[in-house]
């Protein structure tokens, strides 16, 4: 595979505006994309991990980081990846770690892979792939983590050849390991109401916005990401039906990057190419005529990497950030309610914060999404008593608040 990998070839103008302005001169490093998942089997995992007895202890550490960067073509520039890293760290009995390592040779194999002197790093083209075994994980012993007699740990590192991960990135997914797995929200009994007019009394108010306004947009919800790298089995209607994948001898990612790495480049550069060529929507500007009324006070509180609240003209508060367990949120004194927009497992406990400063906590949701044609539930995890949820999609409740509030205003 060839490095730079061309993620948007012959940039318009206004393209090449976008970059320089969103990517290019940031306020934050949009043009660097990663993600982390961290999947363990125990007691609290168990109806999507397996687990049924201390000897259940499969881990897979699964950590992404890519770099996009304007790249000079005959013509107008392009996007490239340039920059790829993955690592994938798999934990398991004896047994399923020696036919993880031999289906790895295979498909070294079958990629044609070229061995490097040593019998720890390959090379294919722009890439290179380094292979490490563990009787005992250095990580676990550092950080005094036990594991049950037998297991072992395979760890494989794939990069583009001139890319270096510093040590930092190398230990960032150890460091998310020891913050423990999220604990689900267990939900209390909140009050529906039939559209957003009762922020009418509650001005003004924050926001905090999750995947539910990029998919308005047309970017893939975030389980297209649990898909491309294989984080469940994918298995049922329900997205928390899913079981995670957790056997090596279960496990087709490292596979399907080896034996097809032009093919399988092309899934992972999927969400920065679709986040970067979506364009702001009516809810967004809805969202910037608020703030503009001063009715939406504060940045707005984001987990989502798309930028399309930026290209709408809003601050934003990013908070889907791995070196901070609980980041900072800008709190504006004086402000009546959080509107919470599309968001369903708020990792940070934003809402948590807000209802703690006398905040209304408002939640607006449809609680399910379409697939072939039909209506699939997906409920809200976290209101609790004394919350409101308008099941409404964002394109049609927030236009609808600023004509509200227009006609309050006139």
């Amino acid at each position: 595979m060839d490095i730079p990998y061309i993620v948007i070839d012959q940039l318009t103008p206004d393209q090449q505006q976008v970059w320089k302005t969103y990517f290019g001169d940031a306020d934050r490093p949009r043009y660097i994309e990663e993600g982390i998942w961290r999947r363990t089997q125990e007691k609290a995992t168990a109806e999507q991990s397996g687990w049924t007895a201390a000897d259940d202890a499969r881990r897979r550490i699964i950590h992404y980081r890519y770099r996009y960067s304007l790249v000079p073509t005959t013509a107008a520039p392009a996007i490239g990846l340039t920059d790829l890293y993955l690592y994938h760290s798999a934990t398991a009995p004896a047994d399923e770690i020696d036919a993880h390592h031999d289906a790895l040779w295979d498909s070294l194999a079958t990629g044609g892979w070229k061995e490097a002197p040593g019998g720890f790093l390959w090379t294919r083209r722009d890439l290179k792939c380094r292979i490490t075994e563990h009787d005992a994980h250095p990580q676990d012993a550092a950080a005094g983590r036990t594991l049950p007699v037998g297991y072992r740990s395979l760890d494989v590192q794939i990069a583009s050849v001139s890319y270096a991960p510093p040590p930092a990135v190398r230990q960032l997914p150890w460091n998310v390991l020891s913050t423990g797995i999220r604990c689900k929200d267990r939900p209390g009994t909140p009050t529906r109401v039939p559209d957003l007019s009762v922020l009418a009394d509650l001005l003004p108010f924050q926001v905090e916005i999750g995947c539910g306004t990029s998919v308005e947009a047309g970017i893939p919800p975030l389980h297209r990401l649990h898909e491309i790298y294989r984080v469940t089995d994918r298995q049922g209607h329900e997205p928390r039906e899913h079981r995670f994948t957790l056997s090596p001898t279960a496990d087709t990612l490292l596979h399907e990057v080896l034996t097809e790495p032009e093919e399988k480049t092309a899934e992972f550069v999927e969400m920065f190419r679709a986040c970067f060529l979506a364009e702001p929507t009516p809810a967004m500007w809805a969202l910037k005529e608020l703030k503009d009324a001063g009715h939406l006070v504060g940045p707005v509180i984001a987990n989502n990497f798309d930028v399309l609240a930026a290209r709408a003209g809003l601050n934003e508060c990013f908070m889907r950030r791995y070196d901070q367990a609980v980041p900072d949120v800008e709190w504006v004194d004086g402000a009546k309610a959080l509107l919470v927009v599309g968001l369903h497992a708020d990792r940070r406990k934003v809402q948590a914060r807000a209802r703690a400063r006398g905040m209304q906590v408002v939640y607006l949701d449809p609680e399910g999404f379409w697939r072939n044609g039909q209506f699939m539930p997906y409920p809200l995890e976290g209101p609790q008593d004394g919350d409101l949820v308008c099941r409404a999609t964002a394109a049609e409740a927030l236009p609808a608040l600023v004509n509200l509030l227009r006609q309050h205003a006139g």
